[in-house]
């Protein structure tokens, strides 16, 4: 497979590795981009974007970041906290006053954040997939919500997040967060390849579909299965209910139904080119300004990566480092925070070495497992990389682009 693209020489195994990612007779594409200071260091794509293997990867071709969702829709809440619209430690109802109907004023903004506000399972939230692609009934029905039994300790929330941040947001500024993606996100940061759901009208941005490389119909993500797993104990159980809304669901997040991709699911159904991502980390990755234009402030993104406290998540039933809606490794090989999706996406920041990275592509594997392991192996490799002693020339983007474009 060709890999396309611009990278400094310190990349080059990085390079190589990313070719083998996605070699093969199997149809799927990707990319990759990591920002050094600021500044584009590494920018290449390579394979497929459609199921019969015959459109190219392109650089502006994104893909459905599934939970990396939920780090640009905690950034937009970031960008608001920074304005002074909302305080951290404010009940989530001293804005949004529908959320104290049913016990939700002991519910702060940060335990909101922490996924600890007891609002992960879809249970008595949601009856059947097609209410999940109305963002404004799931968060009338949040905010009317009693908080569960994982209330105060860390259980992930795994679709509920985003519309819990939604209905947080939009109560304050008036915009949904579709809006609030373009006007905290790709605005300030010039970013024309990023969209909650499907790529508006005149975008640039192209959307891969998404391809089951091994034609198992992703073993993990099956209604009957979902609906066992729904009846064990902790962890299967809170881990399906935060995703599981009857029959149709698998369906619904294996993309192949193109309604979720018309829907408002901050959690979930972000799509975004591996350069707006790694754009987008790449102020967090600092002191919160890029291109000299401030961001987010240096006291806000110093908060970010925090020491590592891993706590057992009732959710997902592995111990996980939550701060301020991202995510330590789950293991700590690599610094830095950010945040993975169910495919493998992901977005993050290292302060440590200033770098940023962004990796998006549309192989939907198997088993969590893999798609994890792809982030734990992938990302030490850049970091080394970054780390090099010798800095190659900063790089433009490929063929004289701007990075946000």
């Amino acid at each position: 497979m060709a890999v396309h693209g611009i990278s400094d020489p310190r990349f080059d195994r990085v390079r190589v590795a990313f070719r083998r990612l996605l070699a093969g007779r199997i149809n799927g594409g990707g990319a990759l981009c990591v920002y050094e200071d600021g500044v584009p260091v590494l920018d290449i794509w390579g394979g497929t974007s459609d199921r019969r293997g015959t459109a190219a990867w392109t650089p502006s071709t994104g893909a459905m970041l599934y939970s990396a969702s939920k780090g640009l829709s905690a950034i937009v809440v970031h960008r608001l906290a920074d304005r002074g619209l909302i305080d951290y430690d404010e009940p989530v109802a001293t804005y949004w006053p529908e959320f104290a109907s049913a016990g939700g004023e002991r519910v702060t903004v940060r335990k909101l954040m922490l996924h600890r506000g007891g609002h992960s399972q879809l249970r008595g939230i949601a009856a059947h997939p097609s209410e999940l692609l109305d963002h404004e009934l799931m968060q009338s029905r949040l905010a009317a919500a009693l908080p569960d039994r994982h209330y105060g300790k860390p259980a992930y929330h795994a679709l509920t997040f985003g519309w819990l941040l939604a209905g947080l947001a939009g109560a304050v500024t008036g915009l949904s967060m579709r809006e609030l993606w373009a006007a905290e996100l790709s605005g300030p940061l010039g970013i024309d390849e990023l969209s909650l759901g499907a790529p508006g009208p005149g975008s640039p941005l192209t959307l891969a579909e998404v391809v089951d490389p091994f034609r198992l119909g992703n073993a993990g993500l099956r209604d009957p299965v979902l609906k066992v797993m729904g009846r064990l104990p902790s962890p299967l159980g809170p881990l399906a209910g935060g995703i599981d809304a009857g029959r149709g669901s698998a369906r619904l997040f294996k993309a192949q139904d193109p309604a979720i991709f018309e829907a408002e699911m901050g959690a979930a159904n972000g799509v975004a080119s591996a350069r707006a991502l790694a754009r987008i980390y790449a102020p967090l990755a600092g002191d919160g300004t890029l291109d000299g234009q401030r961001f987010l402030s240096a006291q806000t993104v110093a908060a970010f990566e925090g020491p590592f406290r891993r706590k057992a998540d009732r959710a997902l039933g592995v111990p996980m480092s939550w701060n301020h809606g991202f995510h330590r490794a789950p293991i700590p090989v690599v610094n830095g925070f950010g945040h993975v999706g169910y495919s493998g996406c992901f977005g993050w920041a290292d302060r440590e070495t200033g770098m940023s990275v962004g990796f998006v592509h549309n192989r939907l594997t198997s088993t969590v497992v893999a798609d994890l392991g792809i982030f734990l192996w992938l990302l030490p490799m850049i970091t080394r990389a970054a780390s090099g002693t010798q800095k190659g020339a900063k790089l433009a983007l490929h063929q004289g682009q701007s990075p946000g474009s």
